[in-house]
């Protein structure tokens, strides 16, 4: 067992030997506790090495020590083999490098930290790509493939990573640096003489099957293999030794793909299929059942699927391929995509499937631990079907998918596993599922590696020989124990250090009701499972997450970061403090609070409701943030300005350079940052003095703060269209001392007894709108987030709240829905700009879109976050990141518009953040739509 009662010694130690950053802090350790299993070990450190001198440095250091290393890429392995005890090494921060990409021999140099799509990205332009592709690959690194030796959906094309490696560089725990290859290139002493006493046992131990991951690969050190060492390395879990560089195989990537989508009746009619597809070429055979599809649009009828990818010279070559497939298979219906969007659109229902998996259709939580076993493909139909069988004794449920043409299945069980009970059946149903693959000629590992969760497991596969054989092997290697101890050969047990048993037995009393985790905040939290989509490093498309890590690079400002510190604060272990925790206020800090995660991460993380839980408790009964007070109750400021009359003194005040600096320090506001101007004349006032002319339905509009205070032409634009609509504009009732709010500026402040207070007035006044179920229009996407979400999940026990959330529609979605034969005028332009966060991930934009289309409004607006996000931008500390933000797709977009494009801006915080850092001035959509009918009516009226 390695002493870590010095950590301060061995810390002080690593930080002279390495010239890379050394982690022994509580938020260092605790972002590392976990990978993407059920399973959780605390590290003494984290070391993030600059070169392949750093990693020998701190193998010296530790060997001294007798404290383990661990090698730690993305942080995806699904089997426990990404944490340890020791020391972790972490290759994403600097040894992340793509050193060399040769077209001529399609060959590239890449360095483990390395990210794949990072590499196909460099290799695109050249016609190239590297094979392997797990649904990870937007995040997983290289080092970590080829530790576990990852396939991913083209293997039945193109292999898996050990089909793909030419060269390692590595180093062993005793300091030798190493060159991996063929004909035994760069094997350690001994290793060739433990191959030669055992030849037959290699020859015939090991299956013939394309997914054999489980253990180590030794009979790719037989002569009549090639003897490749370096082939044997991969899938060694970090076990034998540490990855410094490696020399990839390319391949060609066809020119052109067709994506044929088959349709049949059940999993295991797609499972019979799929076997009979692969002597037609195709690039992948992947399935999935109906269980895992949130939404089926979009696919051919059936209750299973076939996702068969096949390539070509030509769209019409791939197409071809695609329909012959399509005829030859027996289906209940199918389609054929040759148009990329459309392509990914598709791949990426398949791709979410890993974290769709995590629950169970009625909510229920499902965990790994037989995630990706693999049987010969003739042999899959037969092995589900007696899986379903083993799974129902078992009292379980699970939904397979994954790699049908390689007979790899993922799945994800409901195993109860905060029970002492429940973790019984979980070995039970472990042991003799292993059994049943073994039966069907499998392996127990087809992808993910054996790790903790199958290691023990082994002997039922090869037989204790064997299993032997492995241990003198790592002995060759690693003959100190020191690299990954634990893992492969004399494996801690299945059930051992699971993650779930360091939490609290006990709900703990929040202020959200968490509907959809069962009130139970630990659920919520628990649902992060490490898959690590919020890593990303560029947005694609129109998704969010998680824009603050993107601007930092850290993982503490990932969403799986703050879920794991936040996961530690509720064991009490590392963070000891609870609720005080200064770690996890200092990782929730620069959360934007977009929600990008509650419609991105594929379990549905929502860390703006969480990081607004955290703050209500940090810091309640105590003195907060001066931004707080200022923009978090900014409603309060705003009416008070209104009443008094002082809103153009205020504005002066803020434009003259020492007044605005001294209001803006007391204020918590960032220095960078201009002070917005009030609107002399708020929206309710100009209600109030002009003509009523519609006579239509009603429709209450939502004097929401930023419209009535800071943009009040916003609303003054929408009840200009809504009333062209043939729609009668009402406003919501009022009091004397405040109307209607939405509570935004407090939930994101974490100041949610006032949240709360707010919410129940606002209920109080619009109770009559609730009676008569009139539709509640809201501009600002924000507020309309607020009340969607927010509003019911603050006051669960008040049904007027779900009533409020009910009725509460988007600008677009009022016209869709109240106006459906009304056409707008025609605009006739391009457009820019940003969809707001909040609408992307609570509200959704598809009324927008065709709003905008059937104005003749072209072009697509960018995905991710402005980065002002309410009070976020404005706060002392976050200009910077604020200005990363933007910059990543907004800005650029509008920078490119061509002339004559309108810039469109919905939320007020993007209005301002364009105005504040380019210079541009966004419009509603409310306001292009007033404007165009202006210039219509006036057209009209010259003609007459």
């Amino acid at each position: 067992m390695t002493d870590l009662s010095g950590l301060s010694g061995l810390a002080a130690e690593l930080s002279r030997a390495v010239r890379g950053e050394v982690g022994f802090d509580v938020t260092s350790r605790a972002l590392v506790t976990m990978d993407a299993s059920n399973y959780r070990r605390v590290p003494a450190g984290v070391v993030a090495p600059r070169d392949t001198a750093d990693v020998a440095a701190v193998l010296e250091v530790c060997r001294a020590r007798g404290v383990p290393v661990v090698a730690r890429g993305g942080g995806t392995s699904i089997a426990g083999q990404a944490t340890g005890t020791g020391v972790v090494l972490d290759f994403t921060r600097h040894m992340n490098g793509l050193l060399e990409l040769d077209p001529g021999t399609r060959t590239a140099v890449v360095q483990p930290g390395l990210v794949l799509d990072r590499l196909q990205e460099a290799a695109a332009p050249h016609g190239l790509r590297f094979g392997p592709d797990p649904s990870t690959h937007s995040r997983c690194t290289l080092g970590g493939m080829i530790g576990n030796n990852s396939c991913g959906s083209h293997s039945v094309a193109w292999g898996t990573t050990a089909d793909s490696v030419r060269e390692l560089s590595v180093i062993t725990a005793r300091g030798q640096r190493l060159r991996l290859g063929r004909d035994w290139a760069g094997a350690p002493e001994g290793l060739r003489e433990l191959v030669a006493g055992d030849l037959a046992r290699l020859r015939t131990g090991f299956p013939e099957l394309p997914r054999r991951i489980s253990g180590y690969a030794l009979d790719a050190l037989l002569p009549e293999n090639g003897a490749d060492v370096a082939r044997s390395f991969c899938g060694s879990e970090g076990t034998l030794g540490i990855l410094t560089e490696a020399v990839v195989r390319l391949v060609r990537a066809p020119r052109a793909r067709a994506l044929a989508v088959l349709g049949y009746g059940d999993e295991s009619a797609a499972a019979e299929a799929a076997a009979g597809l692969l002597p037609f070429g195709p690039l992948t055979v992947e399935g999935m059942a109906a269980d895992l599809v949130p939404s089926p649009a979009g696919l051919p009828r059936g209750d299973a699927w076939l996702f068969v990818e096949t390539g070509g010279g030509t769209a019409a070559e791939a197409r071809a391929r695609a329909e012959a497939i399509v005829r030859a298979a027996d289906v209940v219906d199918s389609l054929v995509v040759t148009d990329p969007a459309a392509q990914r659109a598709l791949w990426r229902v398949r791709e979410d499937a890993s974290g769709t998996a995590t629950r169970m259709p009625d909510g229920t939580e499902a965990w790994p631990g037989w995630e990706d076993c693999a049987v010969p493909p003739a042999r899959l139909g037969a092995y589900l079907r007696d899986f379903r069988v083993l799974m129902s004794s078992h009292g379980l449920r699970g939904t397979p998918y994954g790699h049908f043409g390689d007979g790899c299945i993922h799945v994800r069980v409901d195993f109860d596993l905060l029970t002492e009970a429940g973790v019984g059946r979980f070995r039970r149903f472990s042991g003799e599922l292993a059994d049943l693959v073994v039966a069907h000629g499998g392996s127990l590992s087809g992808e993910h590696g054996d790790g903790q969760a199958r290691a023990e497991l082994l002997p039922r596969m090869y037989g204790e020989e064997t299993v032997r054989l492995f241990e003198r092997a790592k002995g060759v290697w690693d003959p100190d124990d020191l690299l990954n101890p634990g893992m492969l050969v004399r494996p801690d047990p299945l059930d051992a250090n699971l993650r779930f048993s360091v939490l609290p037995r006990r709900p703990v009393d929040v202020a959200f009701g968490y509907p959809a985790d069962g009130g139970d905040f630990r659920a919520a939290v628990r649902r992060c499972v490490g898959v690590a989509k919020c890593r990303t490093t560029t947005a694609s498309g129109p998704a969010v997450m998680c824009p603050s890590f993107r601007a930092t690079g850290e993982e503490q400002h990932s969403t799986r970061g703050r879920a794991r510190l936040l996961h530690e604060m509720l064991a009490g272990e590392l963070v000891t403090d609870g609720w005080r925790s200064t770690e996890v206020r200092d990782a929730l800090d620069l959360c934007l609070s977009c929600k990008g995660c509650r419609s991105d991460c594929p379990v549905g993380v929502d860390m703006a409701t969480y990081k607004a839980e955290f703050l209500h408790h940090h810091y309640r009964g105590r003195r907060r943030p001066a931004a707080h007070y200022s923009m978090g109750r900014l409603p309060v400021w705003l009416r008070w300005a209104a009443r008094t009359g002082t809103a153009r003194l205020l504005n002066r005040l803020a434009s003259l350079r020492l007044p605005a600096r001294i209001g803006k320090r007391l204020a918590g506001i960032a220095p960078e940052r201009d002070i917005p101007r009030l609107a002399p004349r708020t929206f309710s006032r100009w209600w109030r003095r002009r003509e009523r002319r519609s006579t239509g339905d009603p429709v209450v509009l939502w004097p929401d703060t930023f419209t009535e205070h800071l943009s009040p032409a916003v609303g003054q634009a929408a009840v200009r269209v809504l009333e062209a609509a043939g729609l009668r504009v009402v406003l919501p009732p009022s009091r004397p001392a405040g109307g209607v709010c939405c509570g935004l500026t407090y939930v994101s402040t974490g100041q949610l007894d006032w949240a709360r207070t707010v919410l129940r007035r606002t209920l109080d006044l619009m109770e009559p709108v609730l009676r008569r179920g009139t539709p509640v229009v809201v501009l600002e996407p924000s507020c309309a987030a607020a009340l969607r979400a927010d509003l019911p999940e603050l006051l669960p026990d008040d049904p007027r709240a779900a009533r409020l959330s009910s009725a509460v529609l988007t600008f677009a979605e009022t016209l869709r829905r109240h106006a459906p034969d009304w056409t707008p005028p025609a605009v006739g332009r391009p457009v820019a700009g940003q969809t707001h966060c909040h609408q992307h991930a609570v509200l959704g934009d598809g009324a927008d879109r065709a709003l905008r289309e059937s104005a003749g409004l072209t072009g697509e607006l960018s995905g991710g976050c402005c980065g002002l996000a309410g009070d976020f931008g404005f706060e002392r500390g976050h200009f910077e990141v604020s200005r990363a933000c933007a910059e990543e797709q907004l800005l650029p977009s509008v920078r490119a518009a061509a002339e004559g494009t309108v810039i469109l801006a919905d939320g007020y915080s993007c209005r301002t953040q364009l105005e504040q850092l380019a210079g541009v001035r966004g419009r509603h959509l409310a306001e292009v739509l007033a404007d165009a009918l202006d210039a219509r009516d006036a057209g009209t009226e010259a003609a007459e």
